[in-house]
């Protein structure tokens, strides 16, 4: 079973960078997905939907620049954060890539600790159970580092993939996530199972999240999904 990694795409065209990235990130923890080009990286970010990208601003073809500003046009992809990384080190620079909607901007050289800090800066907004962070719904939280769920002080027994379905209603309380997300989101890409598979799991968190009373909270929304409220 696929386990939440947060995962990463890194733009760059630099090889030995790249790789110097890629494995320190791996080393952290994270998934790691790579393009060298920007028309590679706008493919991978529709198909693989990353938790947050690395950008270099310097690359063949589509600029950094205007990738950001592609990801930052599509509702769907708008609340990824994106770190801006480049050699240009002028103010005005710094200024341009954070306007087009970058989250952040580093400049080279950068040391690698300090990115990796501001990898985990972002996805505490963005993905916080993916950092260990806790989250809170109404009277139910979710404890990500410990693996424990409580409602109303009342511990729940929850399985791994119920686990995973909650973390990630709870991460966007609101947002309805078709069957198909929540297959990406839980089970992962590479494993095949049928989207009732979604529903049998939501019956059982359902259940548990009720052991010990209290309202449904999971919403089923008529052709689209589920919703968290």
């Amino acid at each position: 079973m696929a386990e939440m990694q947060p995962s990463v795409l890194v733009v760059e065209d630099e090889l030995a960078q790249r790789e110097v990235l890629v494995y320190n990130l791996e080393n952290d923890g994270f998934r790691v997905i790579k393009a060298g080009d920007g028309n590679e990286a706008l493919l991978l970010i529709e198909e693989e939907q990353p938790d947050i990208i690395l950008l270099d601003w310097m690359l063949p073809g589509t600029s950094g620049i205007e990738i950001c500003r592609q990801i930052k046009m599509k509702p769907a992809l708008r609340a990824t954060p994106v770190i801006m990384i480049s050699a240009r080190s002028e103010e005005v620079d710094k200024v341009r890539g954070l306007e087009t909607g970058a989250d952040d901007y580093v400049c080279k050289p950068y040391s690698v600790l300090e990115l990796l800090a501001r990898v985990r800066a972002q996805l505490r907004r963005s993905r916080p159970a993916s950092v260990g962070e806790r989250l809170i719904f109404g009277d139910v939280m979710l404890d990500a580092e410990t693996h424990k769920v409580f409602r109303d002080e009342h511990e729940l027994k929850l399985g791994p993939t119920e686990f995973r379905l909650l973390t990630t209603f709870m991460e966007k309380p609101g947002r309805v996530w078709s069957r198909e997300q929540l297959l990406d989101r839980v089970w992962g890409r590479e494993i095949y199972v049928d989207t009732r598979t979604v529903d049998v799991h939501i019956g059982r968190l359902r259940k548990a999240l009720s052991t010990h009373g209290g309202d449904d909270l999971i919403r089923t929304i008529r052709g689209a999904g589920y919703a968290l409220g």
